[in-house]
């Protein structure tokens, strides 16, 4: 049998007559998209990967049904402006091209993403617009060179994993606590020198990792999050050495007395305080960055002391690893950092 050469106008024909809802041109060598495809406008599954497509046909919006696209190892150094017309896109995989922006007006248009993967990329921002992909369940931006996250991601509330591995990420919003889906977060090999004291709000976390970043302790009751899995290699965690403490004199503001008493009267529900407290929302807004006092759990403004303790894994987290790990704590004065068998040290300076 004589050899027939690969013919894509063949290929769109028989997908045609058969009325077919998939279609794969992967590894066909394509420079472009031959717009003879923008015809199958029965498709919800269009593959392209590992050609050299740069660029998409304008008439490739006429695929309306489009549910899932892929792209990777391809040679786009942006994410088509044609793709934010494809607003039935649940899946969208541009992994492995040049990509080294995101167009906002694209991003805010694919409301209906479930899955986005961007890695091996060249990707330095993700624009605020994020917060328009509402249904977003998994997020990856794997090996990218991200400098920023933007605190929109705060509002993927159906986010379950997200990759944020090999970027230049020196920190991660604090607005990641509202990301209450969350089961998986990847963050290694970063520039990261703390986590957001949200996340231990994630009732749903259960894999982190965090190794290879700049670490030198884990967010205050970080021990109590569900995890099962915790990779932290490679930081610089402080160590279990007694140092010896200097202690200044307790003088405490009239605006952090008055806020204590504030706090603590709060804390009763039949107290005048608690009552009209909601009446002042610009005072509760103020009280909302309060602190508790790891050791007699007295509510505080601003942050007197700051101590770690230090939690084992697999008895105190039950992740199976026989590693020691420092957790921030936060004492409410020196009087409480004196108290006997309490377990928490003060960090030294530089450390």
């Amino acid at each position: 049998m004589a050899y027939q050469p690969f013919s894509v106008k063949d290929e769109v024909v028989r997908a045609l007559y058969g009325r077919s809802t998939s279609f794969n041109l992967n590894a066909k060598k394509l420079s472009n998209v031959p717009e003879c495809v923008c015809r199958l406008t029965n498709l919800s599954v269009l593959s392209l990967s590992y050609n050299s497509i740069s660029g998409l046909p304008a008439k490739l919006l006429s695929l309306q049904q489009l549910t899932e696209l892929n792209l990777g190892n391809n040679a786009l150094k942006e994410v088509p402006a044609v793709l934010g017309h494809l607003e039935s896109l649940k899946k969208l995989y541009l992994f492995r091209n040049q990509i080294t922006a995101v167009p906002p007006d694209v991003m805010g248009r694919l409301r209906n993403l479930v899955v986005l993967n961007l890695n091996h990329n060249k990707i330095q921002r993700l624009p605020p617009e994020i917060y328009s992909l509402s249904k977003l369940q998994h997020l990856s931006v794997l090996d990218n060179k991200l400098e920023e996250l933007p605190d929109e991601v705060g509002q993927l509330t159906e986010l379950s994993e997200m990759n944020l591995t090999f970027n230049e990420l020196p920190c991660l919003p604090q607005q990641l606590y509202r990301c209450r889906e969350l089961t998986k977060l990847h963050a290694a090999r970063n520039k990261l020198i703390s986590l957001p004291e949200g996340i231990t709000k994630l009732p749903k976390l259960q894999v982190l990792d965090v190794a290879g970043n700049k670490l030198s302790v884990f967010p205050v009751e970080f021990h109590l999050l569900p995890l099962k899995e915790l990779y932290c290699e490679g930081n610089r965690f402080v160590q279990c050495e007694p140092v010896s403490s200097l202690q200044d004199v307790e003088v405490l503001t009239l605006k952090e007395q008055v806020a204590r008493f504030v706090l603590q009267e709060d804390r009763n529900k039949f107290s005048l305080i608690h009552t009209m407290l909601p009446h002042h929302p610009h005072l509760t807004t103020l009280l909302a960055s309060a602190s508790c006092c790891a050791v007699c759990r007295s509510p505080f403004l601003t942050t007197w002391l700051e101590c770690v303790h230090f939690v084992h894994l697999k008895k105190d987290v039950k992740v199976k690893s026989l590693q020691t790990i420092p957790v921030r704590a936060l004492l409410c004065s020196y009087k409480c950092f004196n108290r006997d068998g309490h377990g928490y040290y003060g960090v030294q300076p530089g450390k």
